[in-house]
């Protein structure tokens, strides 16, 4: 490895491009921070207070969300793997680490100081990233700084939201989420574009879709794990927790499927649908984790939410994952069509299951909601996929 080499642009195109040592080590910092917020939601879920929880899972999931993005689709068309380069990755590191140690007063007391402090190191760090490419590639100047600008003007938003906004919270994070979603727009208006590499993109996000699941098997397992200490281990705890492992397994096979790669590469003009498209992907993934881990708590030991609560924290998240997932599909392979039909079957089966939880139980209605996405798994891979008509 070289000191420093000039920031220049990579290649499209460029054969065997995969996710770097870096790009790993940058994820795991992001593995704390879904592992806290994710732990709250469930927290919050068993204890009675989901509609409580909600708002502040989806803020700081987005802060969460928007900062891995921003760093993929940046490393994808500059990662140089110099020192500076590394250094700058450090920073955003640290960013996602203090943001991770906010996740519970922001949950608990909705107090984001530590979490938008995270976010502004993390956008620091990015900003300099920016900067430097925009020094050092005339080509793509006007394009980084125009990354740079946005991303530092919407900082002191951020920041002023938190010091002086009060009563108007959940408005001003809307707005300063739609003007973050906007930069990218705007930077790349013109001729000139980012060169992402889109095998690249399409490994790096299926790559947090696998971090996200591992959450969810670890939120899975404290729950059991608590349930074997205090002897409480029973023919519904673990046929919920098989059930959530098959359930899991399912999702991923579904995601997995029909790689993104290739359309990516078709249609690059696309990318924003996709990529944006992920965020809920991966909050219901994330919140099927949390779903997973209640139902496991309710079968172990009395929780004050009702079964048919339980039963929606996990229906809500598969249902919101299956709808998303067709809908970000279809994005780049709008030539291809699946199983639509099948799809809204079981998108609609999955969110009437939770209505007959009292009847069924906690352990009956998760049984049948994995029925249902495997069913739906075994007809999309025994279903070929057909063109649309001209």
């Amino acid at each position: 490895m070289r000191y420093r080499v000039r920031m220049r642009a990579r290649l499209i195109d460029e054969p065997h491009r995969a996710s770097s040592s870096l790009e790993l080590l940058f994820d795991l910092t992001f593995v704390v921070a879904i592992a806290a917020i994710t732990l709250e939601l469930a927290h919050n879920v068993a204890g009675g207070h989901a509609g409580d929880a909600v708002i502040p899972f989806l803020q700081v999931f987005f802060a969460i969300w928007w900062a891995w993005m921003n760093f993929t689709w940046f490393a994808s068309s500059y990662d140089t793997d110099d020192v500076p380069y590394r250094l700058a990755t450090m920073v955003q590191m640290a960013g996602v680490l203090v943001l991770a140690a906010g996740v519970p007063a922001a949950a608990e007391h909705a107090d984001y100081r530590a979490v938008t402090t995270g976010y502004l190191i993390m956008r620091l760090g990015l900003t300099a990233q920016w900067i430097r490419a925009g020094i050092e590639d005339p080509a793509a100047r006007k394009t980084a700084f125009r990354y740079a600008i946005g991303i530092m003007v919407l900082q002191v938003g951020w920041f002023l939201r938190i010091a002086f906004v009060d009563g108007i919270g959940v408005v001003s994070f809307l707005v300063l989420v739609v003007l973050e979603l906007a930069v990218p727009w705007w930077a790349e208006r013109g001729r000139t574009k980012t060169n992402w590499h889109p095998h690249h993109i399409a490994e790096r996000y299926g790559l947090l879709v696998i971090i996200v699941l591992g959450e969810s098997v670890l939120a899975a397992t404290r729950a059991v794990q608590q349930a074997v200490e205090t002897q409480h281990l029973t023919v519904s705890l673990v046929t919920v927790a098989l059930s959530g492992l098959v359930l899991l397994f399912s999702v991923w096979w579904l995601y997995f499927l029909h790689p993104a790669g290739d359309g990516l590469t078709d249609r690059r003009h696309r990318s924003y649908h996709w990529g944006y498209g992920h965020y809920g992907i991966f909050v219901a993934l994330a919140a099927l984790g949390a779903g997973l881990e209640v139902s496991v708590e309710a079968t172990s030991h009395h929780i004050e939410a009702s079964a048919t609560t339980v039963g929606y924290a996990v229906a809500i998240p598969v249902a919101v994952f299956l709808v998303l997932l067709h809908a970000v599909q279809t994005a780049i392979s709008p030539d291809r069509i699946t199983r639509r039909t099948a799809v809204t079957a079981c998108v609609i089966a999955v969110l009437l299951v939770p209505l007959a939880a009292p009847a069924l139980t906690v352990t009956g209605t998760i049984a049948v909601i994995t029925a249902l996405v495997v069913a739906l798994t075994a007809i999309t891979i025994a279903s070929p996929v057909t063109a649309r008509p001209a």
